[in-house]
Order: structure tokens, then sequence, then C-alpha cells
């Protein structure tokens, strides 16, 4: 297994971390798994309140085998459950219970949407409790995980002096959301893990035929899953690539690719058959927007290309997948940034090099998302979150 340094604390973190959001049914396979990953070097397992039972087997299976000492735990807080300052102590001592731990080695506020999140937990006093947290010694390194666009991502970023982030990343997502110039900022100061290496297997069981070929025609004997592994370990930038690995097959493939690849490994047939790939799934969206951001700011409040990415994905995860996208992405922010808030001005369509219809592609955007029922959900998902 090849291991990666944390620049803040000097831990060495596996390439590979056992993404634990879904767990076989079986207890007995996710006991042989998460095993097989300690025994081959795997140390890094991330886990959260809300994923369902996965904090509790976690924490049955190594203290059953004694192996809390031999892993690192990353765990995350809901914000949106935050609703004063004890509610911080409640769930963390449940969260220290379920994994029958008295300490978390990572731990994240949860799907940090944006900057005004933030300063709603810092009103209620995070900032005093993670103080106290660390000073007793059960938290060792505080982060954030992230879903949204770039601009957002580089704000939370700089908020305060954060010991890592965990953001999506992957080849078809190279300039999406929080993407390449997102995950340069970040490395600069803190450990970068990654989430979604596979965009959820459509880069691994889902590419069409044209993508399959492309890669095939490299002249390197790779299943599609290495490649998108490969392309992230090439880049020095990612600590930890997260897989949610449930077969033993998965498993040994994964941790076979993380020991074999090194920064700095592909050739330019490499990065050129990855670009055939890329270009090969572009064929399916919609929108040819590059997010490059030169629409942005929109006077408005719309984040255009993280509304255009969404509704793209119609086309390659399908539309239940893409509308959980958007609304996440979108309209669960302090200001959100959806589609619909477009009043037509067209600013942003003398900006676009790529010359996009923007207002056109935002009302079929709309159209495709914004149904009867998503003003009284986002009203009630809003509440509950106290955006």
């Amino acid at each position: 297994m090849n291991y990666r340094t944390n620049i803040v604390n000097g831990d060495e973190l596996s390439a590979l971390g056992f993404g634990c959001m879904r767990f076989p049914k079986d207890e007995g396979e996710t006991e042989r798994l998460i095993l097989h990953a300690i025994d081959n070097g795997v140390n890094y397992f991330d886990t959260a309140y809300i994923y369902p039972n996965s904090e509790a087997t976690l924490g049955r299976i190594l203290s059953k085998h004694n192996k809390r000492g031999d892993v690192k735990i990353a765990t995350k807080i809901p914000p949106y459950f935050i609703k004063k300052y004890d509610d911080l102590e409640s769930f963390f001592n449940k969260q220290l219970t379920r994994l029958q731990t008295d300490y978390i080695d990572y731990y994240l506020v949860h799907m940090l949407t944006d900057a005004g999140v933030w300063e709603r937990l810092l009103g209620l006093g995070i900032e005093k409790w993670i103080t106290q947290k660390k000073a007793e010694n059960k938290i060792k390194n505080i982060g954030f995980s992230y879903h949204g666009g770039q601009e957002e991502f580089i704000k939370i970023c700089d908020v305060r002096r954060w010991d890592f982030c965990l953001i999506q990343y992957n080849y078809l997502d190279e300039n999406n959301l929080a993407g390449r110039h997102g995950l340069a900022h970040a490395a600069q100061t803190m450990p970068v893990m990654i989430m979604e290496p596979l965009r959820g297997g459509v880069l691994a069981n889902n590419l069409p035929k044209s993508a399959m070929e492309a890669l095939g025609q490299a002249g390197a004997a790779r299943t599609p899953a290495e490649w998108a592994l490969r392309w992230l370990w090439d880049q020095p930038e990612p600590t930890c690539v997260l897989s949610g690995m449930n077969s033993m097959e998965m498993l040994n493939e994964n941790i076979k690719t993380a020991s074999a690849a090194s920064a700095g490994d592909f050739a330019e047939s490499d990065y050129a058959a990855i670009a055939k790939a890329k270009a090969a799934l572009a064929e399916s969206i919609k929108v040819p927007c590059t997010a490059c951001g030169y629409c942005m700011p929109c006077p408005q409040g719309v984040d255009i290309p993280t509304c255009f990415f969404c509704y793209n994905d119609t086309a390659i995860m399908g539309k239940a997948k893409a509308l959980t996208n958007y609304m996440s992405q979108t309209s669960f922010k302090s200001k959100p940034q959806m589609a619909s808030l477009c009043n037509g001005c067209g600013i942003c369509e003398k900006k676009c090099p790529q010359k996009i219809e923007i207002r056109k592609e935002l009302q079929n955007t709309v159209k495709a998302f914004e149904k009867f029922y998503f003003k009284p959900a986002m009203f009630f998902v809003r509440r509950m979150m106290r955006l």
C-alpha cells in the first residue's frame, strides 16, 4: 500500500481509504472486508452520523478485533441537526458510543454548503467547542466535506485554519464543483480527501462503448476503475481517495492499484486516453459548459456552472440522482443559487467563451428540476436545516 503524508500533522495515510456509506447487508461480509483492508494497509475509514448503521457496525468490528489503534476514523456531524450549543456535545457523544472509541481522528462538518452555514454554527459557539475537544484530545483533526461550486469552496477553505477537507473529484469532474483549481488551493494548507472517484460507479461500470474503446486503445491493460483511480493518484495533491468497496473483488483490485500507482506515473498517452474518454462522455451531455466561471458572478446569485453540471448529470447519472444533487448544491445554502432565480438580463452570455445560450439552458434546467414539488420540498428541507 502506498501512503501519503498529512501535511498538517505528519500522519501517514493510506492512498486508498475505505468509504463506509454502504456496507454489505451481511455484517459478516462487512467484517471480512474491513479486516482484509486493514491487513493490506488501508488505515483510513470514513463514515458519518447519517449513514445508516455505519458508525455502529464499524465500531463493533474494530472493537471485536482490537483494531482501533491500527486505523484513523473519520466521521461527520450533520450541521442541519445542530440547533443549539449542547447539540454538538450530544451528537458527538452518541458517535463515540456507536464507534466504541473515546476520540475521533478526523472529524468533519458534513456537507458544509456555504460560508453562511458555518457562520450560523459560529453563532452557536462551535469554535469554542472544537477548541475544547482538541484540548481534551477527543478530536485530532477538524475538517469539512463539500458539495458545490468552486467559488464557495474557496471561501470556506479560507474562513478558518482547517486541518483537512473532503471533496468530490474525478476525471469527469475535473472542472466541476471544487475542481482542480479548488483542489490546488486547498492542498496548499491542508490534506484533501477525495470522494466519488468513480462518480457513483459511472466511471467503472457505465462508460459508453466509445469511451471504453478510447481507454482500450491506450495499450495499458487496465480496468475502467483502475484508469480513474490512477488518474487521481498521478496527482500529488489528493491525500486519500475514498472508495465504497462492498465486494472482495473490488477491494482487492483497488488495493492492487493503490499499491502500484504513484504521482507522476501517467504518460502523455495515458492523459490522451482519458481525454478521449471524457470527450465520449461529453457527447451525451446537454450543455457544453466547461465550468470556466467567466459567466460569474450572476447578479441574481445563480450558480450557473453548478446548475449546468447538475442538468448534464441527468444524462450521466439519471434524473433522480441529478435532482438530489441539484437541490443539495444549489438550494440548500444560506442564499439559494438555483436556475429559477435568473431574470434574463443576459450579462452572462456576453462573457461566455463557449457562446452558450445560458438563459435558454437555465430555463431548460428549471423545467428539468423545478417541478411543482420543488419549492415545497425546498422550503421543508431549508427549514429543517435552519437556512
